[in-house]
């Protein structure tokens, strides 16, 4: 009785709503594309490491020293008040992000991005320290040996030695990066520093070395929204389904040319060299980083076995579906949604750069004494106090002449010239005169003037009022 009870119980299964990662060994891709991306890598990081070493006018030539409040790129000094500048930098890196993307798919990602960078240095470090694809699998098979441990230690030392330097050099682009090293050397570094430091070395350590596609695939929002910027015209790494199928290996005293399959002889090479671990002959998937390394692995197997480039290859979907050449995708590049973006980014640039050449190195700003109200002074004359918020953005020391301007007879009681250094600021109390009778009870408008008196021709002017009281 209690077996038959046993054999109608239900089978209770279990399904796993998260699948286990599967570690992915890329093989080392070469090609025009693979050297492209070392290009970028090179440059990107060239960039980055090198900026903060360079110097400009006495000082470090890009620097976001926040506890100044200065941001100093070359020869360009930002203040709190220029915040617009850098936002208007981040729309237009957004527009070339969304022009990049509608033209030519995930490039960015598969070329320039820092996740996609520092996977590439990190796994160059791999492969020389842990050899080839098939020899890093062997080894991660091996049970626990010296040399094995001897071999994993090296690759992660490497790897946090390389990170370490991405967070110094991170910091050293808010902490001038020399006096930033000299504390590192003398272990004198202030808290906040010390946190960024191994944070952004923690953050790519573990993004580069350990998640890698994990990224692209799960953490990157990027990957989620991209199909909205595709459109049938995009350029994208396609496989050439009807020139691959159906696919079959090739015989080893076969030709290639004259067998009656598809050009596919499903040699899995674009899917070894996968930083994602994708089939590319899948069709188009959001794992896709555009790297085209498929491109490269496929091309070489192509010549080998004497069949033109271009199995897997960078098109668009009408051009797979219409066959159509290469002067007719380009030409199809020039639709409507391209213009816009790049008529809208050209805009936007121009703008940006001209309100940013043609802007004056000096800022004024005017606050009224609210604790002494217009007042008598001797010789019946009525005084008003301000107190002027002077800012030369400039790297030089200037001299200003301080005017005022809109009422008969109105004349400066204080010192008319200031002298203000470089990237300076200074607030200047200032008593303004008028003789009674020359302006009305109440509010009576008013105007500062500071010209530059070194040749500059610098002339800022900035409204106030001036308060009469009434009797």
């Amino acid at each position: 009785m209690n077996s038959m009870k046993q054999e109608q119980a239900p089978k209770v299964s279990v399904i796993k709503m998260y699948a286990a990662r599967e570690e992915i060994y890329p093989r080392e891709a070469k090609g025009r594309y693979a050297t492209l991306r070392w290009v970028f890598v090179w440059l990107t990081q060239l960039i980055f490491y090198g900026l903060p070493w360079m110097s400009w006018n006495d000082r470090q030539a890009v620097l976001f020293d926040l506890a100044a409040r200065k941001f100093y790129i070359f020869g360009i000094v930002l203040w709190p008040q220029d915040f617009i500048y850098l936002a208007v930098l981040l729309i237009i890196s957004a527009y070339l992000l969304f022009l990049a993307t509608a033209v030519a798919g995930r490039v960015w990602c598969g070329f320039a991005c820092p996740q996609t960078v520092y996977t590439e240095i990190f796994m160059w470090i791999e492969r020389q320290i842990e050899g080839s694809r098939s020899a890093r699998m062997r080894l991660d098979k091996q049970p626990a040996s010296f040399s094995k441990v001897a071999r994993k230690t090296a690759k992660h030392a490497a790897w946090a030695a390389v990170a370490l330097w991405t967070g110094l050099t991170f910091v050293g682009y808010f902490t001038p990066i020399r006096v930033l090293l000299q504390n590192v050397m003398m272990l004198s570094l202030g808290p906040w520093e010390w946190f960024w430091i191994l944070f952004y070395g923690f953050a790519t350590y573990g993004n580069a070395g350990w998640l890698r596609e994990q990224v692209c695939k799960y953490m990157c929002p990027y990957a989620r929204f991209q199909s909205s910027m595709f459109d049938r015209d995009t350029l994208i790494v396609s496989y050439d389904v009807k020139r691959g199928e159906p696919r079959g290996a090739l015989s080893r005293k076969g030709d290639a040319r004259n067998r009656r399959m598809g050009d596919c002889i499903d040699c899995t090479m674009c899917v070894q060299v996968c930083p994602t671990g994708i089939d590319i002959r899948n069709g188009l998937q959001y794992d896709c980083i555009g790297c085209a390394a498929c491109v490269d692995a496929c091309n070489a197997v192509m010549n080998k076995i004497g069949l033109p480039d271009g199995l897997i290859r960078y098109t668009t979907e009408n051009a797979l579906q219409d066959n159509l050449s290469g002067r007719q995708v380009r030409a199809r590049a020039l639709r409507p949604r391209i213009l816009i973006y790049t008529g809208t980014l050209a805009v936007i640039v121009a703008v940006f750069f001209g309100s940013l050449l043609m802007r004056t190195p000096l800022k004024v700003d005017v606050i009224r004494d609210r604790g002494a109200m217009g007042r008598e002074v001797e010789d019946g004359l009525i005084e008003n106090v301000y107190r002027l918020q002077i800012m030369n953005t400039a790297e030089t020391t200037h001299r200003y002449r301080i005017s005022v301007s809109g009422i008969e007879s109105i004349r400066l009681a204080t010192p008319d010239e200031v002298v203000l250094e470089g990237t300076a600021s200074r607030g200047m109390p200032v008593k303004v005169r008028i003789a009674r009778g020359n302006a009305a009870p109440g509010s009576n408008r008013i105007e500062f003037e500071l010209r530059s008196l070194d040749g500059s021709n610098v002339v800022v002017k900035e409204k106030a009022v001036f308060i009469v009281p009434r009797d």
